[in-house]
């Protein structure tokens, strides 16, 4: 592995640590040539499905973009990354057991979504009046009632 601060290919293992899952492995490392210390991580690499948007066109999954928009509704929040990183590996999780080599982008969101009110009320409004695009102040008190009250069956009128 090279040292990213000065390029060296020599690069020392000081640390090695397994999450609690056992599908991530940390490790710290150090630079021999300038000492410096940094973090990698090494993960299966399964092939996720392509996301389907709605016009049609697709693209490769990219957890990054989905990490930065969770961050975006998540600004300022007091959510820790471990929570983040821990919603993705979730929503990854989802995908991956689905077994299928495309997914809408609309059920993307919705899993995003899912995450988001898991972790945050405030960051899952921010994400959804985004997302689902509100039209009007009614859609957006729709949304806010939907984390202000707890999951209900829904009842069939008699």
């Amino acid at each position: 592995m090279k040292c990213p601060f000065c390029g060296t290919p020599s690069t020392q293992v000081t640390d090695t640590r397994e999450n609690d899952e056992g599908d991530l492995i940390r490790r710290r490392r150090r630079c021999t040539e300038c000492d410096k210390r940094f973090t990698t991580y090494e993960r299966i690499e399964l092939k996720m499905p392509q996301v389907v948007k709605k016009n049609g066109s697709r693209t490769e999954y990219e957890r990054d973009k989905l990490l930065g928009s969770m961050k975006l509704a998540l600004r300022k929040r007091p959510v820790t990354a471990e929570s983040v990183e821990a919603s993705l590996d979730r929503i990854e999780g989802h995908l991956l057991s689905l077994g299928e080599r495309e997914i809408p982008s609309e059920e993307l969101g919705e899993l995003v979504m899912r995450e988001l009110r898991r972790l945050d009320k405030i960051a899952y409004i921010r994400f959804a009046s985004v997302y689902r695009n509100f039209e009007d102040a009614e859609a957006f008190s729709e949304a806010i009632r939907e984390v202000s009250t707890p999951a209900r069956r829904s009842r069939k009128p008699a």
